[in-house]
């Protein structure tokens, strides 16, 4: 039978692990009230775009408000005592420098101001404290992000342990993989790493930038990241993709995808060997590695120069006589 044969040859093939990966954003928060209250506005909807600031949802300020007013009248109160103490320590240093009035009544009107004064300032941070506190009662964007899944409803009494909604900035995106500990000797940052969708088209190629000093005692792996940059419509935080860790690269035999057949489990090639003046189909097992482009690199089985057939593979049987094209 006439059959195509290739030389087998030596290429750089790169040594690597495929794991699951998460991507996860640098910028994810989880939105959560300070105080409880009832829901009075929701100003955005899941998946909307809002800027850093921008007023999210609002819960009903009355009472906080109140407080707030009865503050600021205290500290009006306060500040017209300090006046008028001021104005009497004044006139009393004055009259007191020209020996008109004792020093024990110069005393009580230091004393006097000093006690309004204090009282003054102690309003004035209790009415900041009052304000800082009614501020919490509108929710605002952290940062410019993408709005996620709102469970709450307007007229829903909520509390800080209630889940308001969720905000990720879909940029600056991470890989988070975790290499099994017995890879610890060879992990190291600046690995290359492929990242790959579900259907293994590669994405993105970036390199490990961190490595964790402890292992994850849940899953008794070492977690690295590598950034990625692929387009936002793309990844998602979340988003479960591949990660191809490249331990290394060297020179491996390397043969053709239409080379190889399997049968039970177990990988054959056949070689175009010449015994008693002619050639023969001799058929060899093989241990195959990565895929590299079209062909399959071979970890053992084969040697440089090996003539490997190429064409009318299924018509082969072991020591079946052929004729090499060009032989």
């Amino acid at each position: 039978m006439p059959v195509q044969t290739v030389a087998v040859s030596l290429a750089p093939v790169p040594l690597s692990s495929e794991y699951v990966a998460t991507i996860k954003s640098r910028r994810s928060a989880t939105l959560q009230p300070q105080v409880d209250g009832r829901l009075t506005e929701i100003q955005v909807r899941s998946g909307d775009h809002v800027k850093a600031g921008q007023l999210l949802m609002a819960i009903d300020p009355a009472h906080q408000q109140a407080s707030v007013d009865s503050q600021q009248a205290t500290e009006r109160q306060k500040k017209a005592v300090f006046d008028y103490n001021k104005l009497q320590f004044d006139r009393q240093k004055k009259l007191f420098d020209a020996g008109i009035v004792s020093r024990d009544v110069f005393d009580q009107a230091q004393q006097a101001y000093d006690n309004s004064k204090a009282d003054y300032e102690s309003a004035v941070a209790s009415r900041k404290t009052q304000d800082e506190q009614l501020a919490y009662y509108t929710i605002r964007a952290p940062f410019d992000g993408v709005i996620g899944d709102i469970p709450v409803h307007v007229g829903d009494y909520v509390s800080p342990s209630t889940l308001l909604t969720t905000l990720d900035e879909n940029k600056d995106l991470e890989a988070y993989i975790y290499v099994p500990t017995e890879r610890a000797a060879q992990v190291r940052t600046g690995l290359e790493v492929d990242v790959l969708d579900t259907a293994g088209k590669l994405l993105e190629k970036t390199k490990i930038d961190f490595l964790s000093p402890q292992v994850d005692s849940s899953l008794q792996g070492i977690l690295v990241k590598a950034p990625v940059h692929f387009g936002r419509e793309m990844l998602r935080n979340s988003q479960l993709v591949k990660a191809r860790v490249i331990w290394r690269t060297a020179p491996m035999a390397v043969v053709p995808v239409l080379a190889v057949t399997r049968q039970g489990g177990q990988s054959f090639v056949f070689l175009a060997k010449q015994q008693d003046g002619h050639f023969v189909a001799s058929q060899v097992p093989v241990v195959l590695g990565d895929t590299v482009g079209n062909t399959y690199s071979v970890t053992s089985g084969l040697n440089a120069g090996d003539r490997v057939i190429v064409s009318s593979t299924q018509f082969l049987v072991n020591n079946m006589p052929v004729m090499p094209l060009g032989a």
